[in-house]
C-alpha cells in the first residue's frame, strides 16, 4: 500500500458496515461490538445522530474504494480554558490486513489538523489500560498521559 494514496471523508451510512466490522474485529472490540447482519438497529441510530450533529464527525481513511481506517472526532465547547473549545478522538481502528503500516498515525493527524480547523486549544482522547502498546503509540504521536480518567458502565 502506498501511504500517499490513503484519502479521508466522512463517513456515508453505506460504510456502516464496513465500520462496525472493524470494531470488532479487535482484541476488545470483538467482547463490546456484535456484527451481524442486518447491523443492529442501535448502530444506525448511532449514525444517524452522528451525522446530523455538527459537532460529530465520523471519518473514514480510505485506500481507492477500500475503508482502512475510521474514527470519530467529537468538538465539544467548554467553560474552562476560558470558553474554549475540544476535540476527542474515540473509536480510532485500522483494519486488521493494513495495520503496522501508518494508517493510524494519518488518522489522528488529520484529526489533529481538523481540531486546529475547528479553533480548538487542545485534543484528547482515551486508550484502554488492556492496551499498552496504544498508549505508546499516542505519546509518539505527542500525547501525554497528563490525567487520570474515571468511566461508569451503565
Amino acid at each position: 500500500m502506498n501511504t500517499n494514496q490513503v484519502t479521508f471523508r466522512e463517513a456515508t451510512i453505506q460504510d456502516l458496515d464496513r465500520i462496525v466490522y472493524m470494531l470488532a474485529d479487535d482484541v476488545l472490540g470483538n467482547k463490546r461490538e456484535l456484527y451481524k447482519q442486518p447491523l443492529l438497529e442501535s448502530y444506525i441510530k448511532a449514525f444517524q445522530s452522528i451525522n446530523s450533529d455538527p459537532n460529530n464527525e465520523l471519518i473514514v481513511a480510505c485506500y481507492g474504494k477500500e475503508i482502512v481506517g475510521v474514527q470519530q472526532i467529537t468538538f465539544t465547547p467548554y467553560i474552562t480554558y476560558q470558553g474554549g473549545w475540544r476535540a476527542t478522538i474515540e473509536g480510532v481502528r485500522t483494519a486488521s490486513s493494513e495495520r503496522g503500516k501508518g494508517i493510524g498515525s494519518m488518522l489522528i493527524q488529520w484529526a489533529i489538523q481538523r481540531a486546529k480547523e475547528r479553533d480548538c486549544h487542545m485534543v484528547q482522547l482515551t486508550t484502554d489500560k488492556n492496551r499498552p502498546e496504544a498508549l505508546h503509540f499516542y505519546e509518539k504521536l505527542g500525547f501525554n498521559a497528563s490525567h487520570q480518567g474515571l468511566k461508569m458502565h451503565l
